[in-house]
């Protein structure tokens, strides 16, 4: 099977923080590759803006190297890497000052053309360039504004980033980006459920005995220390992808596809979980923080040992017990985990359905297991559906628990789109339906905020576990005493 490239109207994509670490790895990439599927109509522009003194070409020179480096060898066409560089332009700007926004107005000119204003920047600076972009007049009607996470680092800082945005920007017009959204995998989730009469009557705590949802890393900190040891795990990973894929999991079946029938229904379910306060923390909620130990095959240094001060308690993996207060979840437990150098790089959904009433074969023939729907957005994108069967061959009912596989590689005869690819195309076509609506994202906060001030008011120290493992032993036991186990994400 082959999909369909459809263009877009011609837009001018405005990069601010045009020379950092996700404009090269990330969206200068995606935008070639949109180049080189024929998705661009002309006139289309691609203006680079950060603090950095350079000129048109020395920014083309520093898209190529992003794209030579993060770009595989094989996809890359020496004529529409050409045709794409020459898109580029770029103009020196202090978000702060306001320098530079004058030249930037020159360069955009009165064209009535789409604009996308990227906050490739840290959160600190939206407030400014909103403001500044108001005062030169370039918050068009067809402007969109794309800002990144984290929104905030709290429910009240979160209103404090959408206030600044929404004094410029309509909620129309605002796209807060989480890039798990964008994964071929998360969205065939929502396929899978509404499209298919199998699953949804079976979608209910009368038919699910649970549901984990596993985001684990290999890698440590990397370039991100500064950010990450003022953050920690819950607040850069539970607090939006992992609640948005909760929700998509959970949530009841929208009206239809648009932006706000699908936000509408995420939102309910946000609304619906079970706050956890307190001594409610200490039992439903682990916090664990890597040491030393080997990784991909080499020895790692522990978290603290990567600070420059030698001394941190944030958190670099967290495990969650939640629920959700509704008739179609009530009593179903969500497990929740995520973290940084663990025993791999995955990230899945596991629906575990409950088991069989009673099994009429014989002890001959094997334990009978549950069924389980496994959704792996990365690496090697798919769905598999577990079942019993028989294993083949005479000599009576054997059972065996196997996998119906369907991997997107081997099914689809098409290049999968990076999630950027996806989302920044969408923003080009006004779509809001994977992007984060202000009321979701402070609906996250608020069941955030209780538990960041639990561990605070008791002390709830980050339990250790060793690099290159599953994280700490009081993640194991939050699910073992209930009586179920963590799928083995291999």
């Amino acid at each position: 099977m082959t999909s369909q490239t459809i263009p877009v109207e011609p837009f001018d994509f405005i990069a601010f923080g045009g020379t950092g670490d996700l404009a090269e790895r990330k969206l200068l990439p995606a935008l070639y590759q949109r180049q080189k599927a024929g998705q661009f109509s002309e006139p289309t522009r691609i203006i680079g803006a950060s603090r950095s003194k350079l000129g048109d070409e020395d920014y083309r020179e520093f898209a190529r190297k992003a794209i030579t480096e993060h770009v595989r060898a094989d996809e890359i066409d020496g004529t529409e890497l050409d045709a794409f560089l020459a898109r580029l332009s770029y103009v020196a700007i202090d978000a702060k000052s306001g320098d530079g926004f004058e030249a930037l107005a020159a360069t955009l000119g009165d064209s009535p053309r789409i604009r996308v204003f990227y906050m490739a920047v840290a959160p600190a600076l939206f407030g400014d360039i909103c403001a500044n972009l108001k005062t030169h007049a370039l918050a068009t009607p067809q402007a969109r504004i794309v800002v990144e996470k984290p929104i905030g680092r709290d429910l009240a800082s979160a209103r404090d980033v959408n206030d600044a945005i929404g004094q410029v920007f309509e909620e129309h017009q605002v796209f807060r980006i989480d890039h798990y959204l964008g994964k071929e995998t998360v969205q065939n989730l929502m396929a899978l459920r509404f499209a298919n009469a199998l699953y949804e009557p079976l979608w209910n705590s009368a038919h699910i005995d649970h549901v984990q949802i596993t985001v684990a890393e290999m890698v440590g900190l990397e370039d991100r220390v500064s950010y990450y040891d003022k953050a920690g795990a819950l607040r850069d990973m539970v607090q939006n992808h992992l609640l948005q894929l909760l929700c998509l999991v959970a949530m009841e079946v929208p009206a239809s596809m648009e932006a706000d029938a699908v936000r509408d229904e995420k939102l309910k379910v946000l609304r619906s979980l079970t706050p956890i306060r307190d001594t409610e923390a200490g039992k439903l909620t682990v916090r664990g923080q890597y040491r030393a130990g080997a990784s991909a095959g080499g020895a790692v240094k522990g978290y603290v040992e990567e600070l420059a001060n030698g001394s941190s308690t944030t958190e670099t993996f967290v495990a969650i017990k939640a629920e959700i207060a509704n008739w179609r979840w009530a009593g179903i437990p969500f497990y929740l985990r995520t973290g940084k150098r663990l025993a791999a790089r995955v990230s899945e959904i596991v629906i575990e359905f409950k088991p069989i009433p009673h099994s009429i074969f014989g002890e001959g023939a094997g334990e009978v297991f549950a069924n389980q729907l496994v959704i792996r957005l990365q690496p090697d994108e798919g769905v598999k559906q577990w079942i019993m069967i028989k294993d083949p061959g005479p000599g009576g009912m054997r059972l065996r628990h196997v996998p119906l596989d369907m991997s997107f590689a081997e099914s689809f005869d098409v290049r999968n789109p990076d999630a950027y690819e996806r989302l920044v195309m969408d923003v080009v076509r006004g779509n809001q339906t994977l992007f984060m609506r202000r009321d979701e994202v402070e609906a996250a906060w608020k069941w955030i905020d209780p538990i960041l001030g639990a561990w605070e008011d008791s002390h709830q120290d980050a339990q250790g576990y060793t690099a290159g493992t599953w994280g700490p032993s009081g993640s194991i036991a939050l699910i073992e005493r209930d009586g179920r186990t963590w799928h083995e994400s291999v």
